[in-house]
């Protein structure tokens, strides 16, 4: 079994919007208008604005994906999820690895991230890696309620 990170490109559009797709009805989480764009954008939503795409790959197959999107003092961690047959790979800790690596190239202070308590193994792998909990903020996403970071 080989398993690595690449950067998106356009032929993992597909994909791109069946994961996500995916890690939301999976969570029972209703598709936003803020998910709507970034699903079926993700050039314009992340990529044109600085940020990156990474695309987890078991055997040349996607498995899982996450953004980052610049922010006015770091950048924000956004739709990072890993199918149920992939889990337990370490892929996704493997992503957010990609992800502090990217950040500290383009010189960004911290890493931010939203999510939803329900998300427990997420929260328990953002904690193991160093996120901490912030106060609640105001937020596009209804589903958010947690939010944290981690300082570079």
């Amino acid at each position: 079994m080989s398993v690595s990170i690449v950067d998106y490109r356009p032929d993992h559009a597909a994909v791109w919007a069946q994961l996500n797709t995916a890690w939301l009805a999976e969570g029972g989480f209703a598709v936003e208008a803020k998910d709507r764009v970034a699903i079926d954008d993700p050039q314009g939503m992340f990529l044109d604005k600085g940020g990156r795409i990474f695309i987890a790959e078991r055997d040349g197959e996607a498995v899982g994906c996450c953004a980052l999107v610049p922010t006015d003092d770091g950048v924000e961690v956004c739709k990072m999820t890993v199918t149920l047959a992939a889990r337990g790979l370490g892929l996704a800790r493997r992503l957010l690895e990609a992800c502090e690596a990217a950040a500290r190239v383009a010189g960004a202070g911290r890493l931010y991230l939203e999510t939803n308590s329900a998300l427990t193994p997420a929260i328990a792998l953002y904690e193991s890696f160093g996120f901490v909990h912030l106060p609640a903020r105001p937020t596009p996403y209804a589903r958010a309620d947690v939010f944290m970071e981690k300082r570079l």
